[in-house]
């Protein structure tokens, strides 16, 4: 009577799935954590290069209408909006003093983004250097 009693509770043990919930959360939660990292970083990314794009294009802009190197740098570390001035590099070529109307100039904006997610910089360099440049005829 004894036997049928203990593989009766058995049973009834075996049955139970309370837990089974949590233990799936549990293997499922660093998979989503970090998806959700990593769009975070995306974002980031892409973030960081529309704003350098940008300031590019700003600058080649200045540079065209005849605004000296030292201005435009000056003008774009102010309209930085949420980025490190210390990461942005701003390169003009050519220089004012070899700049000729009617020919072309190139502003190059270099910056380098910190990876914060622990997983990608498997995959990325971290710092990811990012850069953008944007060609506009001299007026």
């Amino acid at each position: 009577m004894r036997k049928m009693r203990d593989f009766c509770m058995m049973r009834k043990l075996v049955r139970r799935e309370n837990g089974q919930s949590t233990v799936e959360f549990a293997l499922v939660l660093p998979v989503l954590l970090l998806l959700f990292m990593g769009i975070v970083e995306f974002g980031r990314i892409i973030s960081s290069y529309m704003i350098i794009n940008n300031l590019a294009r700003e600058g080649a802009r200045f540079a065209a209408v005849g605004k000296t190197d030292s201005q435009i740098t000056t003008i774009l570390l102010n309209e930085h909006a949420t980025l490190d001035v210390d990461k942005l590099q701003v390169q003009f070529s050519p220089t004012y003093s070899d700049r000729v109307k009617g020919e072309s100039l190139k502003v190059t904006v270099n910056y380098t983004v910190d990876l914060i997610t622990p997983l990608i910089p498997e995959f990325l360099p971290n710092p990811l250097p990012i850069s953008a440049e944007c060609t506009m005829r001299l007026e």
